[in-house]
């Protein structure tokens, strides 16, 4: 392999930083810092050019979702919707409604907040559920079985990983990936525009999944009591909503159609009207985040202990995971100085026998990627999955001169799946830790689910290479 001097010293970098996400010796932001700071040190190229990244559009895109999902989190909107789909008639008490139910529920709680967030959340819920079953059994001596439980609470964790895939911001996964293809192809994939290629992916998967554990843990009876009498109680006690709970909806919806409304003007108009270009350049999806989440520091929220009325959030109560924007600011520096310094294109040549050239290359790298990323997912984190998997996705197309943006999302999409394994994903974690999950009873399902991720993705993409990407 030729390389030049700043390449090489780069490709001892990037094996180090991965080496370092793999055994998590290091906080994954902290070896993103390091790596990006060792190739100025190294001279791989200019600490102007190394932390440019860090500035990116897509951090801010980061914060301001960050910010409206913690206040979603934080006057319990979350928890509102949970129950209003619990409680809906269709639910009632039968096992599959209720298993259903929590994970319609997840899907659509991660699809805009933390996956993390959601399962904790969800977990608390669900842990309230089974108690009150446990209640009414103990009086009607009727209970389910043991591995219904282990079956809601793998769904949970299952679920807030496919709900992430929904939208953009779903993950930061999803924005990961969608930087290195607008970095590196140039192709911008707009909000409207990546749901209409996720929103059926999700649907199916979340279908499958519902399939999949009613048929690995079924209850074993036709009813559960007391379900409804709890959710009913929950749901009294959240009461009337409050003003703090109106802004963040006003603030979150305001958002929402920011970035739907640019997509639709597009479609109506065309690229080349005044009113598309205006949105195009003046309202891209970060600066619509910021102007969502700035309105919840202009919005009236609920009162204090002194009986003065609040904004719908403080900058002491605001919360940014500042570990997962300074991972993908050091992941998207170490994957365009791979492109810049001729490293990603002398690795995607050498894995290139990989792909058979020809008309079914296409195909090949759209199935090899989300192989790929679906097992790395399940050695570390999705994040760090998708930062080391799609730069050489992009590389290997350009390699074997296939247009490679299909394979690069199938790649980011792919990277969110890893359900065999606890360390998997934080929300594997979560729900392990409940100890109501047997290990095996985790991999065999998160085998399953893995499987048909991959075969869903892949088809996904292969059709709309076909269509939206011709």
């Amino acid at each position: 392999m030729d390389l030049s001097p700043e390449a090489l010293r780069l490709a001892f970098i990037v094996a180090a930083v991965i080496v370092l996400w793999f055994t998590e010796a290091l906080p994954l932001a902290v070896t993103a810092l390091l790596g990006a700071v060792a190739c100025v040190v190294a001279g791989v190229a200019p600490a102007k050019e190394v932390f440019r990244p860090f500035a990116d559009p897509l951090i801010f895109l980061f914060i301001g979702s960050f910010l409206l999902a913690e206040a979603i989190r934080q006057h319990r909107l979350d928890r509102r919707l949970a129950y209003a789909v619990l409680s809906l008639p269709a639910v009632g008490e039968r096992p599959v409604g209720i298993l259903a139910a929590v994970v319609a529920v997840s899907v659509l709680i991660s699809a805009f907040i933390s996956n993390t967030v959601t399962a904790a959340m969800m977990m608390a819920i669900v842990t309230g559920i089974l108690a009150a079953i446990e209640e009414s059994a103990a009086v009607s001596g009727v209970r389910p079985a043991a591995r219904f439980a282990t079956g809601l609470f793998l769904s949970i964790a299952f679920a807030a990983s496919i709900g992430g895939l929904a939208t953009p911001i779903g993950t930061p996964t999803n924005l990961i990936g969608l930087g290195f293809i607008r970095n590196q192809l140039g192709v911008s994939i707009s909000f409207p525009g990546w749901c209409a290629i996720s929103l059926p992916v999700f649907a199916i998967l979340a279908t499958i999944l519902v399939l999949v554990m009613s048929r690995l843990f079924p209850a074993g009876i036709g009813r559960l009591e007391g379900v409804q009498e709890f959710v009913r109680g929950e749901r009294a006690r959240l009461g009337l909503w409050t003003m703090g709970q109106k802004s963040t909806a006003i603030a979150f919806a305001a958002t929402v159609a920011m970035w739907v409304v640019p997509g639709l003007v597009l479609v109506a108009l065309g690229a080349e009207h005044p009113v598309s270009v205006w949105c195009r350049d003046r309202l891209p999806e970060g600066v619509a985040a910021l102007i969502g989440a700035i309105l919840l520091f202009l919005l009236p929220g609920d009162r204090g202990e002194d009986g003065r009325v609040r904004r719908a959030m403080s900058w002491s109560g605001a919360r940014i995971d500042w570990d997962i924007v300074l991972l993908y600011g050091g992941g998207l520096a170490l994957g365009e100085l791979c492109f810049s310094t001729g490293l990603a294109a002398a690795v995607g040549r050498q894995i290139t026998g990989w792909i058979p050239h020809g008309p079914g290359a296409a195909t090949a790298l759209v199935a090899v990627a989300a192989v790929v990323a679906v097992v790395t997912s399940e050695f570390t984190s999705n994040v760090a999955s998708a930062t080391m998997v799609v730069p050489i996705v992009i590389a290997m197309g350009q390699a074997v001169g296939v247009e490679p943006v299909a394979a690069a999302l199938a790649a980011t999409m792919a990277a969110s799946l890893g359900f065999m394994m606890p360390v998997s994903s934080p929300c594997n974690a979560i729900v392990y830790g409940s100890g109501r999950i047997p290990l095996r009873a985790m991999m065999l399902s998160g085998a399953i689910l893995d499987l048909i991720g991959w075969g869903v993705i892949t088809a996904a993409m292969l059709v709309a290479s076909r269509t939206i990407f011709r």
